[in-house]
């Protein structure tokens, strides 16, 4: 299964045009409109899917960091991502089991002990690490979610976790729904 994956992600990568974005409820006017004069590093695009998996499937390659959301006929959308830096890299099948907006974060246990100065909680707004949406990956600790850090999109830096920009992240949201099959693949 691997391997067809991988050859459909090669195909769609290939394939691509611009999606128009879908309005999002509005966050930081302020923000939106400054960022109105910037280009998004990785742009979301549709791109052409000869994958079998049913519209709405998620399908995450960590090695393109990609995300794309399978829009059936053909097609998905194409995300960029930030995922999980070596030794935090993971791949595997999960069901999205709760959606937040504006989540709060709590630092788990093991991340506290590599990071001591990190704090026991951050509530949910504009500076929290997890950003404007996140989707919570089964039982795991693992989330897609948004990034005030837009840098990080494209990179391998997270603790295991996938990044959107808040934009992408929103836009996603929108169209996926709690219980939702994730495929992260390498």
């Amino acid at each position: 299964m691997s391997r067809t994956i991988s050859a459909l992600l090669f195909g769609a990568a290939l394939a691509a045009s611009t999606v128009a974005a879908t309005p999002a409820a509005a966050y930081n006017p302020i923000a939106e409109f400054f960022g109105l004069f910037s280009t998004q590093a990785i742009p979301r695009q549709l791109v052409s899917w000869p994958g079998r998996e049913a519209p709405g499937t998620v399908v995450v390659s960590t090695s393109q960091r990609r995300l794309y959301y399978v829009l059936g006929g053909g097609q998905a959308i194409r995300y960029g991502v930030g995922v999980g830096r070596e030794g935090f890299t993971w791949s595997g099948t999960k069901l999205i089991t709760a959606k937040r907006e504006w989540p709060g974060w709590t630092p788990p246990p093991a991340m506290r002990r590599r990071i001591p100065s990190l704090p026991h909680h951050i509530p949910g707004g504009p500076d929290n690490p997890l950003g404007a949406r996140a989707l919570y990956l089964g039982s795991s600790l693992y989330r897609i979610h948004g990034s005030n850090e837009d840098h990080t999109i494209g990179a391998a830096s997270s603790s295991g976790c996938i990044r959107m920009t808040n934009a992408d992240v929103m836009d996603l949201y929108q169209r996926v729904r709690v219980g939702t099959r994730v495929i992260v693949v390498r």
